[in-house]
């Protein structure tokens, strides 16, 4: 059998991934697809620094990145957890939501007995030893062999350009066609299948399958197939990010943090991702609340005087998704297919769902209608999975100081998927039996729409597959919720808090282990000292 074409149209991480990933899954042990990826050369390149999720992991594994490598590739550092500032009541609290918690056995009753407490010490801080090793500014890996009980899970940053170009190399020296050709047209069949794309220079590119990954442009899935794009901008308000990145050559902190940091601002939040040698910063706003001219303005007074003439870029953003990300003969991935604004870090990790996903309902032995009828629904159940986490994070707020925090606690801009678990969780706490067919009382039981869900309009099942209970608790939690209910049930003066030993006998061995992270990273990938600089 001929192996079948893919064309993937655009490059960046998305398309890149894509290129290299299926390749690596598809084509091991037999030639299953011939993949060419063409990109324009007009186009510009936005780099951001990009924060990751654990599944990323997969992703490197499959291709076969030695993970030291990619640090060095990519400027990356770790990341262990997200650190929430000023999200509670705009007063310097914080709180994490990290990758490693311990649990309990044979019964985990962590929550009941925080809930039951005083309440002095945040929940994450009682199961989980790695809020601390990040507040203390530690590695999650040892420089020498690992002797410290259970590994940490952790994550990345990266530098999303760099990562892209670390993937050019390796899927174009393994057989992936490269083109650097601006499509100026793109061929279509009457039965409405893509056919072919046709280039500037007169190249004619055909496939079996394209995926569009032309980010917000859409060249192929809307702009040729007209798949319409659903707007989630009732629920999650911003549109637009000023960024911004601090080099080290021009102010160093004197460390370098394990862990992502999102710090509520006025109109929205700020982002700090860093990198080996500069800090990558984001204030997601929407313009709603705020023009272009003061986002950058509190963006510079966050960041403090030296950043006061450093250059800025605007990004233009909208929340919603494709509905039908699988269309035809035509999958988006990336941008093109939807965003959900980067909060939890989400946006690699759908082009990563994505691709992983089309690797393993490719119609290698069938017509790609059935593939894609289950492509879609699991792709769409995760998207509403992240709404829900995502839109979690806002309407819990305490904080009334700015219109803008006022308008997203307001009901109507609670998605009532999101509304019934709250109020279930009222109840009882999660757990992970919550997750097992995601009906809960007060969840709607009436069909979707026509269009929330093209062909299939049964109610959309929140699987866990990205965010467990325990994910929830973090955020529940750490924004206090519960918070009068438990003074009714169990009255304002209740025990304090207490510390597990399994995590007070790992945090105090933690700075015996675990190297500072910037230390780590010298050592082992080659970061520069800038304290010495």
């Amino acid at each position: 059998m001929n192996p079948k074409r893919i064309l993937i149209v655009g490059g960046g991480s998305s398309g890149w991934m894509a290129a290299a990933y299926l390749d690596a899954a598809l084509n091991r042990g037999e030639k299953v697809v011939d993949i060419s990826l063409v990109e324009s050369p007009d186009v510009p390149r936005v780099g951001v620094g990009e924060a990751t999720v654990p599944n990323i992991n997969h992703i490197l594994a499959v291709i076969d990145i030695d993970e030291m490598e990619f640090m060095r590739r990519v400027d990356g550092t770790f990341k262990q957890s997200i650190k929430y500032v000023n999200w509670l009541h705009g007063q310097g609290e914080y709180y994490h939501h990290p990758f490693s918690r311990y649990r309990m056995s044979p019964l985990d009753r962590a929550s009941h007995m925080w809930l039951r407490s005083d309440r002095s010490i945040p929940f994450m801080e009682t199961v989980s030893a790695q809020p601390i090793i990040c507040e203390l500014g530690l590695s999650p890996r040892m420089l020498g062999e690992w002797d410290f009980g259970p590994p940490l899970t952790y994550a990345f940053h990266m530098n999303a350009l760099k990562f892209a170009d670390y993937l050019t190399e390796l899927a174009t020296s393994r057989g992936v066609s490269h083109y650097r050709e601006h499509v100026s047209e793109v061929e279509t069949a009457a039965n409405g299948d893509i056919t072919a794309v046709q280039t500037r220079s007169g190249q004619r590119l055909e496939a079996d399958l394209f995926i569009d990954c032309t980010g917000f442009a859409s060249l192929l899935i809307e702009k040729t197939l007209g798949v319409k794009y659903l707007d989630y901008s009732q629920w999650l308000l911003n549109d637009r990010a000023v960024t911004m990145h601090v080099d080290y050559e021009d102010h160093y902190p004197g460390y370098v943090r394990p862990y992502t940091t999102a710090t509520a601002l006025s109109s929205g939040w700020v982002w700090e991702i860093p990198l080996q040698n500069t800090r990558s910063l984001g204030y997601v706003y929407s313009s709603g609340f705020i023009s272009d001219e003061d986002a950058e303005a509190e963006l510079r007074q966050f960041e403090g005087p030296h950043a006061v003439s450093t250059s800025t870029r605007i990004v233009p953003f909208k929340v919603g998704r494709r509905e039908h990300a699988w269309y035809r003969n035509c999958v988006a991935i990336g941008l093109s297919g939807g965003f959900i604004e980067p909060l939890e870090s989400t946006g690699l990790y759908l082009s990563d769902l994505a691709t992983v996903m089309l690797a393993e309902h490719f119609p290698r032995h069938c017509e790609m209608e059935p593939m894609a009828i289950r492509f879609n629904r699991i792709m769409t159940n995760r998207f509403y999975e992240i709404l829900d986490f995502i839109n979690m994070h806002y309407c819990l707020t305490q904080r009334n100081d700015t219109a803008y925090w006022q308008e997203v606690q307001k009901p109507e801009r609670i998605n009532e998927r999101l509304q019934a678990k709250l109020e279930y969780w009222k109840l009882k706490p999660p757990s992970a039996a919550d997750f097992q067919d995601q009906f809960l009382p007060g969840q709607a039981d009436t069909p979707l729409s026509p269009g929330m869900m093209a062909g299939d309009y049964r109610c959309p099942v929140d699987t866990a597959g990205l965010w467990n209970h325990e994910s929830y608790e973090a955020i529940l939690f750490g924004m206090d919720f519960l918070r009068d209910e438990c003074d009714e049930r169990f009255g304002k003066n209740r025990p304090r808090t207490m510390l597990l030993r399994q995590i007070v006998d790992r945090l105090r061995a933690a700075p015996k282990k675990l190297p500072p992270h910037d230390i780590w990273l010298q050592r082992a990938v080659g970061m520069q000292n800038y304290q010495k600089s």
